[in-house]
């Protein structure tokens, strides 16, 4: 099974650049790649920030951009979105009983879930008991499972991006659920830090790619402002 992963797309009201490029055309040049060169996925996955600044006007971009695509794709949102704004423009978009935008389908017999990991006002990851609750009843009956998610569950050594990662206390949740089904769970995906990194979390391999707009260059000495540049390997596909 393909899956091809795209994050941090940062949607503006259309005619806005978002620093200094034009995030509408990358993420056209995204699809247009992922369509011309993997039109066999079985789904793209956007983990989040879809919009820079959560406009109904750029929701209703995304929604255009979207309909000439062929291909399943599958929406999260990050920390630059709005919840409400995302699901007036989407509603008929799938959440959970608690109303957060937690989904899961199962595809060739594995689990796609689909994490919503926001809080309002604040760029840091959120996954309280209830998600965890949520996300513990999708994986007890799953065979196998791939997480996707936007924020990273995991400090990476990176100061600034470690101040904004999943909260202490929702991460220490999330550790305990992957732990106790890490053996059924095959990946786990996120964006968020714009950049390509790799490793294990609870014995389960973890990834992360870069934006279609800004990536993330590694400061080891910064504590609090992320530092970037142009990114031009926008998409990942597995």
């Amino acid at each position: 099974m393909k899956l091809v992963h795209i994050s941090d797309i940062h949607l503006t009201v259309p005619g806005e650049q978002m620093g200094d490029i034009d995030p509408h055309a990358r993420f056209a040049q995204a699809l247009g790649h992922v369509q011309a060169h993997h039109s066999d996925a079985a789904r793209i996955v956007i983990t989040g920030d879809l919009t820079h600044w959560g406009e109904a006007e750029a929701y209703a971009a995304l929604a255009a951009a979207l309909a000439g695509v062929d291909l399943p794709v599958r929406l999260m949102i990050g920390n630059h979105d709005d919840r409400a704004a995302f699901l007036a423009a989407f509603p008929d978009h799938a959440r959970d009983p608690n109303g957060y935008v937690n989904h899961a389908e199962d595809v060739d017999d594995v689990r796609l879930i689909y994490l919503d990991t926001c809080a309002p006002r604040t760029h840091a990851g959120h996954f309280g008991a209830d998600r965890c609750d949520w996300l513990a009843a999708q994986l007890d009956d799953a065979g196998r499972a791939r997480l996707f998610m936007h924020h990273n569950p995991m400090t990476l050594g990176l100061p600034a991006e470690d101040k904004i990662a999943l909260v202490p206390e929702d991460r220490a949740r999330f550790r305990a659920v992957v732990g106790r089904y890490h053996d059924r769970i095959d990946y786990i995906h996120f964006g968020h830090v714009h950049a390509p990194i790799h490793g294990t979390f609870c014995d389960v391999p973890f990834a992360s790619v870069p934006s279609t707009g800004h990536q993330s260059i590694p400061d080891l000495r910064e504590q609090e402002m992320l530092t970037g540049g142009h990114c031009h390997l926008p998409i990942a596909s597995s």
